[in-house]
């Protein structure tokens, strides 16, 4: 057999020379450049200058070394006639060892005031070719990029051969080497080139202020979207690109336009654009808006934000269509923190920008855009991928199998709409979560809880909430003049929640400060009176309900059709109490979850 041949270019000479000793000890030529050849030569080690078989000297201060046919064409050589006849009449030999790591780039651009020629500098060409083609050619090639290989190497090497699996472990090492280096390398020039607001945008910090630098970029193309005004943070997107996927579902679904309210990466409320009533209009506290009876995007904003008032301050709002100035009034002068859409009338556009001082964050997305199929998010410094969630949920197709009661009816076109909404606000919500709706519209949501009951109380207590404002009491509060509608609906929040306080507490002062006449507390026997004229709302659920608490807790909040997966131990005696309440349940097959 002929002598094999090691190519060595390090940068980090970590554990070289014990390597330079095993191949010389193991009969294996050397080859190496610049600096590597020079810590082994004066070692002692017997080592040839890559130049040795290129027969060109380094050139171009060093930038140009080991880029040459009688390097890669050793390199990539396969055992095959058509390649020994290629290396023989070119009086190349083949490359068996490639031993190479790279110039420290991130270190070079970690330090302060650092410049672009600098950094150019550090970017390693030779390098990372050694490393692409002996990875490439691994089924043959080994290549070391990580000195703690180093010893490994060494023991199968006096055993008489490198594994496979070894080979390909360290060809992995090596694809990972190279990618790494690459995205230090776009990221920095992503920053220096890029534009803010084109391929890249810079925040001015992450989700705390201490978490710094932040930024938000794509890899390919440009952001889909473009801010209008204000200057969007972390949370901000996360929120805007959590809701709008949600409306544009919600839209291409069931056809109507649809608007979502979202907190802290989950919604407040959606809802589509089904006309308000006079008393839906007063208890939203839009029944001043001109003009918002011809806007269903509007009423589907009054919707989604009415539903929990509490949870929507200080929201970020997705919009599906165009916004115009009915709906931009209701945003105007509600505590918001921005709004992304796919379009903006002039007019209502400025009205947007003049809330918050000219502030406010307005975000145009590209309806067009449809995200890779793979994403990946890095928690604790390791990297998760998965496909992205696509499932379609449609009134059509989702909802068709109902399991209980067995023969029952067809499912009405509003039930159907209001599963719709239920299941596609779940796609968007941390889990585990339970969704009420009702008339088109989420009116209670359970986010983010471990347990699943709590899920269901949650939503259940939020939906009895939202049905006690269309109490006349609540209806007919006298308010003092000059009260906030922050803190209106604090008041009536309290008062619908039975969260009044006693006389005894000093909090009660505040509290009665705000009304003219203050309203009498809701007893028990009323909110059971009252709740008990809600029927017909739907829950969704993002995964099975495990026991019958949850049947039973819903059934107290006027529901009367579940759509779940099935899968549970429990299952049978889950559907047997929705016998037992008169409830429809109907099998959602997907889960939902959504973190």
């Amino acid at each position: 057999m002929s002598q094999k041949l090691a190519i060595l270019s390090v940068y980090d000479k970590t554990g070289l020379l014990d390597l330079a000793k095993g191949l010389e000890k193991q009969n294996v030529r050397i080859l190496a450049s610049g600096g590597t050849a020079k810590l082994i030569r004066d070692s002692g080690i017997k080592v040839e200058d890559v130049s040795a078989i290129t027969n060109a000297p380094e050139m171009l201060g060093g930038r140009v070394k080991t880029l040459h046919p009688a390097v890669h064409g050793g390199i990539l050589a396969r055992n095959l006639e058509s390649d020994e006849n290629d290396l023989a009449d070119q009086k190349i030999q083949k490359v068996d060892y490639v031993v190479c790591n790279l110039y420290p780039f991130k270190d070079t651009i970690a330090k302060p005031n650092v410049t672009v020629p600098e950094a150019v500098e550090e970017i390693d060409i030779g390098g990372v070719t050694l490393l692409r083609a002996a990875a490439k050619n691994h089924t043959r090639v080994t290549i070391l990029s990580d000195p703690q290989d180093y010893g490994h190497f060494l023991s199968e090497l006096e055993k008489g051969e490198i594994s496979e699996q070894s080979r390909q472990q360290y060809a992995l090492k090596a694809f990972t080497h190279t990618a790494d280096y690459d995205t230090a390398i776009s990221g920095y020039f992503r920053n220096q080139y890029a534009g803010n607001g084109v391929q890249q945008l810079a925040l001015r910090y992450g989700a705390n202020p201490h978490q710094k630098p932040a930024s938000a970029y794509v890899k390919e193309g440009k952001l889909p979207f473009t801010v209008l005004s204000g200057s969007p943070g972390y949370i901000n997107l996360l929120d805007s690109l959590n809701a709008y996927p949600l409306v544009k579902e919600l839209k291409q679904s069931l056809g109507l336009s649809a608007a979502a309210s979202f907190k802290h990466v989950s919604p407040a409320g959606a809802a589509v654009g089904i006309t308000l009533d006079e008393t839906e209009r007063k208890v939203y506290m839009v029944d001043d808006i001109d003009g918002i009876e011809n806007s269903g995007l509007a009423q589907a904003y009054a919707r989604a934000r009415g539903a929990d008032r509490m949870s929507s301050f200080g929201d970020v709002i997705a919009l599906s269509d165009k916004v115009d100035v009915p709906t931009a009034k209701i945003i105007s002068r509600e505590v918001s923190d921005g709004v992304i859409a796919p379009a903006y009338e002039p007019e209502a556009l400025e009205i947007l920008k003049k809330k918050k001082g000219g502030k406010y964050l307005v975000l145009q997305i590209d309806e067009t855009y449809e995200p890779p199929q793979q994403e990946t998010r890095t928690v604790y410094g390791v990297s998760l991928t998965q496909g992205r969630n696509d499932v379609q949920i449609t009134p059509g197709n989702t909802f068709k199998s109902v399991v209980r009661p067995e023969g029952g009816a067809k499912l009405s076109e509003q039930t159907l709409q209001d599963l719709t909404v239920a299941t596609i606000a779940l796609k968007y919500t941390q889990s585990n979560s339970v969704c009420y709706a009702y008339k088109g519209q989420v009116v209670g949501l359970g986010a983010g809880q471990q347990s699943r009951i709590h899920c269901t109380r949650l939503a259940g207590d939020k939906a009895d909430n939202w049905w006690m404002r269309f109490h006349e009491r609540t209806l007919n509060i006298k308010w003092k003049k000059g009260v906030k509608r922050p803190d209106k609906s604090n008041a009536i929040d309290m008062l619908c929640s039975g969260q009044v306080p006693p006389k005894s507490q000093f909090e009660v002062e505040d509290y009665e400060a705000k009304f003219e006449e203050v309203p009498q507390p809701f007893s028990p026997e009323e909110r059971e009176a009252w709740l008990s004229k809600l029927q017909g709302v739907v829950v969704s659920s993002d995964a099975f309900f495990p026991f019958v608490d949850n049947v039973y807790r819903a059934g107290r909040s006027g529901v009367k059709y579940i759509a779940a997966p099935t899968g549970s131990q429990n299952d049978g005696a889950v559907f047997d109490t929705c016998d037992k309440l008169g409830i429809v349940f109907i099998e959602q097959s997907t889960r939902l979850f959504h973190h």
